[in-house]
């Protein structure tokens, strides 16, 4: 069975864990000092032997990214760390800023020498005030122990960081819609190319990377990359959070190799909430990845195997949902998330993700026919690969891949004999992970 490896969670159960006292004791800021020593070419090239692949969702390898920026030219080129978090069911950029935010801003100064930058912003979710009051603080704490400012460690390297609020839009997660907003305008995609790494923020050479992403160069630039290697698959190194929810005994962070199981990590949690719970469905990305069933319990978590297997490993936002959840209204309740959070710049997207919330919303309350079966599919085919970003994409995944799985759960849904009037045949309270009558307590 694949084991546990706590590396950037090893230290989570410590006393005042986000204090730069407690970092520094867990040899906090050695892999900066190492860097600094270093030609800014070896250090993106330690990170590209680590084979570190983006753990945002895209799984784009992280050193060819910071390769990817032309030629210094005397202007100024920019580090942008994307901490908005926002993908129904993903919470693992969150709880390790909160516990460890040292991780993230030494990763910060590190990537940002590799790459010659100067400024570097780390964008918050708006609405996670507790995140923004401590990343700003382990922010001040940097400055002052002087791993951050003019001149850091004697090296001759100055770097400021700025941490930026956003105001809650679920689209400001894609890179270039961040920039636009960072910009001061509305958070929406930008058109492709020129790509960030050529004409980002202010339109200058731009790295735009995950929170877990940058948390994970110092652990690399410390132990070296044939450490990383050690762990995980051939083609995706290292570890990652598994962040579990749903209906498991135990949810929260499980830090492991990629290339994990489901079964492993469930046997870790505990199992389902109770002993007659029985695996329906879940998501190995978030809700913007295909589903996965019980027959899919083996398949490894890594990049090759999740898409071999018809799905994406995304965020590894591992929503677990047993056979008393209805999957129509999971995914009715996801596409009105998605409906809501369209930017409304393209019309693949915009109207799309619209009609396939009145659709669902029919089937889901016994309006439907089989024939809107067909038009959710028609609509998904006319979104998919002709939206401007990846939202319109991954709107899709949910509707067609439970139609694959759960068609007849589907045709239940409308009326018939043994259900005259129609609509959800599931009782909803059995699926809330608390009783009712415990939620309903004062």
């Amino acid at each position: 069975m694949t084991t546990l490896t706590p590396i950037l969670s090893e230290f989570w159960d410590a006393d005042r864990s986000w204090s730069m006292e407690t970092y520094e004791a867990h040899d906090g800021y050695q892999a900066l000092r190492k860097a600094l020593g270093m030609a800014q070419a070896d250090v993106i090239t330690t990170v590209k032997d680590s084979g570190l692949r983006g753990r945002g969702g895209a799984g784009f390898p992280t050193g060819m990214k910071w390769g990817f920026l032309p030629p210094p030219d005397g202007g100024p080129r920019y580090l942008v760390v994307n901490a908005d978090e926002s993908e129904p069911g993903t919470c693992k950029d969150i709880p390790l800023m909160m516990a460890t935010p040292q991780f993230l801003i030494e990763g910060v100064a590190i990537t940002s020498y590799a790459i010659g930058c100067n400024h570097a912003f780390i964008y918050v979710r708006g609405e996670v005030v507790h995140v923004l009051r401590r990343l700003m603080r382990a922010v001040e704490e940097a400055y002052a122990k002087g791993y951050l400012g003019k001149n850091i460690l004697g090296s001759g390297f100055d770097l400021d960081v700025t941490v930026h609020a956003g105001a809650g839009a679920y689209i400001c997660g894609e890179e270039t819609a961040l920039l636009d907003s960072l910009e001061g305008r509305r958070g929406q995609p930008r058109l492709k190319p020129p790509f960030p790494a050529v004409a980002g923020l202010y339109a200058r050479p731009t790295v735009v990377n995950n929170v877990e992403s940058i948390a994970s160069v110092p652990p690399i630039l410390l132990k070296g990359a044939d450490w990383f290697t050690s762990m995980g698959t051939e083609k995706s190194t290292g570890f990652g959070f598994f962040s579990l929810s749903g209906h498991v005994k135990h949810p929260g962070q499980y830090e492991a190799p990629l290339g994990i199981t489901l079964r492993e990590l469930l046997d870790m949690a505990g199992g389902m909430r109770s002993e007659q719970s029985k695996l329906k469905f879940w998501t190995p990305g978030g809700s913007s990845t295909p589903i996965f069933t019980a027959e899919h319990l083996d398949v490894p978590l890594d990049f090759e195997s999740v898409g071999a297997a018809g799905s994406m490993l995304g965020t590894r936002a591992l929503q677990i949902f047993d056979d008393t959840t209805c999957v129509v209204r999971a995914v009715d309740r996801w596409i009105d998330f998605y409906a809501h959070e369209s930017c409304g710049k393209c019309t693949p997207c915009r109207e799309g993700n619209y009609w396939m919330k009145q659709v669902l919303h029919r089937l889901e309350h016994g309006q439907g026919t089989e024939a809107d079966l067909d038009k959710l599919l028609d609509i998904c085919d006319n979104i998919l690969g002709r939206a401007f970003c990846a939202l319109g994409d991954g709107a899709t995944s949910p509707v067609t891949s439970s139609i694959q799985y759960f068609r007849d759960e589907y045709l239940r849904h409308l009326p018939s004999a043994e259900n005259p009037s129609g609509g959800c045949p599931f009782d909803r309270a059995a699926s809330a992970l608390f009783a009712p009558e415990v939620i309903a307590a004062p």
